[in-house]
C-alpha cells in the first residue's frame, strides 16, 4: 500500500512527486517544487541529454553565473539556462561573449603577405617595355609621316652599276619655302625665285669599311650628260656642255644633279636627302645652339657673317651664315671644310644624351629637320638614321672626311683630278680603306 496520500487518484490538479508514465520528464508546471521565477520563458520539455550537456557547459564555464543561479530571480538554482538554447550558433546556451558571459577569445589579426619584390619587379619592367614600345611606335609613325619623298631616282637615266655599301648624295640647298620676309631678311638669304644648291656632299656608308664623306664645291667644272627631263619626260641629248656642278640642279632639279655627278664620277647615287635654309636654322636653335671654336676672325656681307676668333656658340642664324660664306675665303674648297666642320659639331650636339633622352628636345629637334628634309621615294626613316649616324661618326674622327680631289682650274671653276677620282670611286665600290687624299 502507498504512504503517499490519494497519490493515484486521477486527480490532475495534485500530481506533484507522482511521476509519470509518460518517457518524457515532468514539466515544471507539474513538478511544484520547482518554482520559476518570473520573467522566466517556459520550456515546455527537455531531453535529458540536451539538459545534461547545457548544465556540463555552464559548469565549465569558470565564473560564469546560472541563469537562475543563486543571485538571480528566486534565490535558487533551478539548472535551468534562461538563454537560447535551439537555434544559438553554437547549438546550445548563449555563444560566448554574448550578454550572459564574457567576450570569447579574439582571433590573432591575419598576418600581412609578405611583399613579393620579383613579381612587382618583373610587372614593373612589363610596363615600361609596353610603354617604351607603344612611344617608339607612335614615334616611328609620326616622324615617317614628315618626310617629304619627292624625288624620283627611276627617272634617272644610263646609271652606272652598283657596289657595296650605300651612297647618299646630300644637298643644302638655299630654297626660301616657307620662310617669310622677316626671316629672309634675318637670314641675309635673299628673296631669289627657285632654289639652287648650296652644298653638296657624297656620303659612302659601308658594309665592311669604314665610312667616307667627300664635299663636292659648287663650283666644281663638270660635263652636262643626256637626262630625261623630270618634269616634262623629254629626252636631252648630251653636247658636251660644261659648266659649274650647281647648275645642274638648277636647271632640271635633284633628277640631273643625281646624273650628272654619276655620270662624271661613275658612282652610283642610291639614295638622296636635301635640307633648305629654313629647316638647316631651326635644327640649330632648336639644340640650342652650336659651339664652334674659329681659328681666326672673319667678315662676309653677303652671308651676314662677322665672327671673331674663339670658341663660341652659334644660333640658327649665324651658323647658317658660317656654312654660306665663301667671298671671305680664297676659294669654295674653303667653304665646304668650314661644312664639315660645323657638320661634325652639330652631330655630336643632337646626338647627346641631353637630347636624345629629352623629349622636350628630341621631338623639337627631329620636327624641325624633318620638315624641311626632302628625300627620295625609296628613302625610309632607318636609312635617314643610318645617313646621320654615318656622318656623325665621320666627322667625329671615325672615317675619312675629304674634298673631291681637283687638279686645277678652267676659269673659276675647279677641274677634278680624273685619275684619282676614278681610283677614290673602285675603293668605294669595293669598301675598301679610302687612301686617296682629296684638296
Amino acid at each position: 500500500m502507498s504512504d503517499w496520500p490519494d497519490a493515484r487518484n486521477g486527480n490532475n490538479g495534485d500530481r506533484h512527486g507522482y511521476g509519470s508514465g509518460s518517457a518524457q520528464p515532468d514539466g515544471a508546471r507539474v513538478m511544484r517544487h520547482v518554482q520559476r521565477p518570473d520573467g522566466v520563458p517556459r520550456q515546455t520539455s527537455y531531453d535529458d541529454d540536451v539538459y545534461d550537456d547545457l548544465y556540463r557547459d555552464q559548469r565549465a564555464q569558470p565564473g560564469q553565473q546560472h541563469a537562475q543561479g543563486p543571485g538571480g530571480p528566486g534565490g535558487y538554482d533551478s539548472g535551468y539556462n534562461t538563454g537560447q538554447v535551439y537555434g544559438s550558433p553554437a547549438g546550445r546556451g548563449q555563444a560566448p561573449g554574448g550578454p550572459q558571459g564574457p567576450p570569447g577569445p579574439q582571433a590573432p589579426p591575419r598576418p600581412k603577405p609578405p611583399v613579393n619584390w620579383k613579381k612587382r619587379i618583373t610587372w614593373g619592367l612589363v610596363t615600361f617595355l609596353a610603354l617604351l614600345i607603344v612611344v617608339s611606335v607612335s614615334t616611328y609613325f609620326w616622324a615617317d609621316s614628315k618626310l617629304k619623298r619627292e624625288v624620283d631616282l627611276s627617272k634617272v637615266i644610263e646609271r652606272p652599276a652598283g657596289g657595296k655599301g650605300t651612297n647618299y648624295l646630300i644637298v643644302g640647298s638655299d630654297s626660301r619655302a616657307g620662310m617669310s620676309d622677316e626671316e629672309k631678311k634675318k637670314l641675309h638669304t635673299g628673296s631669289a625665285a627657285g632654289k639652287r644648291t648650296d652644298s653638296m656632299m657624297i656620303l659612302h656608308v659601308a658594309d665592311d669599311g669604314g665610312n667616307t664623306m667627300i664635299s663636292l664645291p659648287r663650283d666644281s667644272n663638270v660635263t652636262i650628260p643626256s637626262f630625261k627631263g623630270a618634269e616634262s619626260g623629254k629626252l636631252y641629248p648630251a653636247t658636251g656642255r660644261q659648266t659649274k656642278l650647281n647648275a645642274a640642279y638648277a636647271e632640271d632639279g635633284p633628277e640631273l644633279l643625281v646624273r650628272t655627278v654619276e655620270a662624271n664620277t661613275g658612282l652610283r647615287i642610291d639614295h638622296y636627302a636635301e635640307i633648305g635654309f629654313g629647316g638647316f636654322a631651326k635644327i640649330v636653335d632648336s639644340v640650342g645652339g652650336v659651339e664652334m671654336d674659329i681659328p681666326k676672325a672673319f667678315k662676309d656681307k653677303w652671308s651676314g657673317a662677322d665672327f671673331k676668333a674663339g670658341k663660341q656658340k652659334l644660333s640658327g642664324q649665324e651658323a647658317l651664315a658660317f656654312v654660306r660664306t665663301r667671298h671671305a675665303f680664297g676659294s669654295d674648297l674653303e667653304r665646304t671644310k668650314n661644312q664639315q666642320k660645323f657638320l661634325s659639331a652639330l652631330a655630336h650636339q643632337v646626338a647627346t644624351p641631353g637630347t636624345v633622352m629629352n623629349p622636350f628636345k628630341l621631338y623639337p629637334t627631329m620636327g624641325a629637320g624633318l620638315d624641311t628634309l626632302v628625300v627620295d621615294k625609296d628613302m625610309g626613316l632607318f636609312d635617314v638614321a643610318s645617313m646621320f649616324w654615318a656622318m656623325k661618326g665621320v666627322t667625329g674622327g671615325d672615317g675619312k672626311s675629304m674634298n673631291m680631289p681637283i687638279s686645277g682650274t678652267v676659269g673659276s671653276n675647279l677641274v677634278w683630278d680624273k685619275a684619282k677620282v676614278k681610283q677614290l670611286v673602285e675603293q668605294l665600290n669595293n669598301d675598301e680603306e679610302v687612301t686617296v687624299s682629296g684638296n
